[in-house]
């Protein structure tokens, strides 16, 4: 099999996938006789050949797989005009900890945000599959490690935590998952580095609770915070 050939097989299982597939899966498409780096060679070349298109192809956390360029989520947009649910700065602000500080304890949470962190901000994000139970503390009590998952990077469109952006304070980390959730992986959040100014044009009116807005419709807005302090 020739390269245009060995591509065109390639392109047309990512596009009918719904989930991103590994290279080791992508072999099987050949009955193993192009290797990885063949492959990987074949996937680098692909991004190449889609570099001018409105629809890129990427690697993340579980795979390979074509998704929307940020860009082109204004038109997409279009075709579901409903609001999504907003969910409160305290689902936001306790993702970012975890995903800048993992593994961290719910305790260690509550220290950094200075505040009591309700059960349900965290059995939310369990159960949206963004963050685990991935061991426990040998301390009293053994309190429970959280950490990202894989599903919290494929949302992103990372392949691994380090490609998460940088950034100088807990609001802007915040901030920067604001748009995550879409169920559609081509219409991933758009990774745009928001600026604490971002995050000041986006406060509510006085009186009104902080909240984020994200594009996860099937979810239920979470309480928030326990109102006491830690």
């Amino acid at each position: 099999m020739n390269t245009v050939d060995a591509k065109r097989v390639l392109e047309t299982a990512l596009i009918c996938s719904h989930q991103p597939i590994q290279i080791r899966d992508l072999r099987v498409l050949f009955s193993d006789a192009l290797g990885a780096d063949t492959i990987r060679t074949l996937l680098e070349e692909m991004q190449l050949d889609w570099a001018q298109r409105g629809v890129e192809l990427v690697q993340v956390a579980t795979g390979w797989r074509f998704q929307s360029r940020p860009e082109m989520r204004e038109y997409l947009d279009r075709l579901n005009p409903e609001k999504p649910p907003k969910y409160s700065r305290a689902v936001m602000e306790t993702l970012a900890i975890i995903a800048y500080r993992q593994p961290v304890t719910r305790g260690d949470m509550e220290d950094v945000r200075g505040v009591t962190i309700n059960s349900l901000v965290l059995k939310q994000l369990e159960d949206r599959g963004w963050v685990e139970v991935i061991g426990h503390r040998e301390t009293v009590g053994r309190p429970s490690l959280y950490a990202t998952t894989r599903q919290f990077l494929d949302d992103l469109g990372l392949a691994s935590l380090d490609q998460l952006p940088v950034y100088d304070s807990a609001q802007a980390q915040a901030n920067a998952f604001a748009r995550l959730g879409e169920d559609d992986p081509s219409l991933q959040m758009d990774m745009a580095l928001e600026s604490d100014e971002t995050a000041e044009v986006a406060t509510p009116a006085e009186g009104e609770a902080p909240i984020f807005e994200l594009s996860s419709p099937r979810d239920p807005a979470p309480t928030g915070d326990d109102t006491h302090e830690h």
